[in-house]
């Protein structure tokens, strides 16, 4: 179309320059026109294409998604896990370094342990079932003494 113009502006006159101008003018008029109709025509087909592909994109993002955080919860519940175990136990080992201090200072100063007054409540007991015991036998002689002596 340049060339046709240029050669044309050598050779001719005005008119022939105005006139091929204008037929130019009126094909690129008409080009712009078909552009639009064949848009306008193909542009729903086009969206409805874009949305279909949309939707596979979304729904495959979504899937890896989903995944990835699964993947991270479970990763995350693992370390939770693992830190709660190491926290409980830190916690028991000073709780026994606790106990076993606070055993060593009540020993020092003679607070007897849980095990020795349970050796001596035990002790206790028995002293007690043999005084029941000597008791018992004792005011039967008592009372056999008694009838005599009336």
């Amino acid at each position: 179309m340049v060339r046709k113009l240029k050669a044309l502006a050598d050779n001719s006159g005005d008119k022939q320059l105005a006139k091929t101008v204008r037929d130019s003018a009126q094909q690129i008029w008409l080009a712009g026109l078909g552009a639009f109709a064949k848009a306008q025509a193909e542009g729903s087909k086009v969206f409805d294409a874009l949305v279909k592909e949309g939707r596979t994109i979304h729904s495959k993002t979504r899937k890896v998604a989903e995944s990835k955080v699964s993947e991270m919860s479970n990763t995350l519940g693992k370390m939770a896990t693992k830190a709660t175990g190491q926290a409980n136990e830190s916690w028991d080992k000073l709780e026994h370094v606790f106990e076993t201090r606070v055993a060593r200072a009540l020993h020092r100063i003679g607070v007897p342990t849980n095990k020795d007054i349970n050796n001596l409540a035990k002790h206790v007991e028995e002293l007690t079932a043999s005084v029941q015991k000597l008791t018992r036998k004792a005011p039967a002689k008592k009372a056999a003494k008694r009838r005599v002596a009336k």
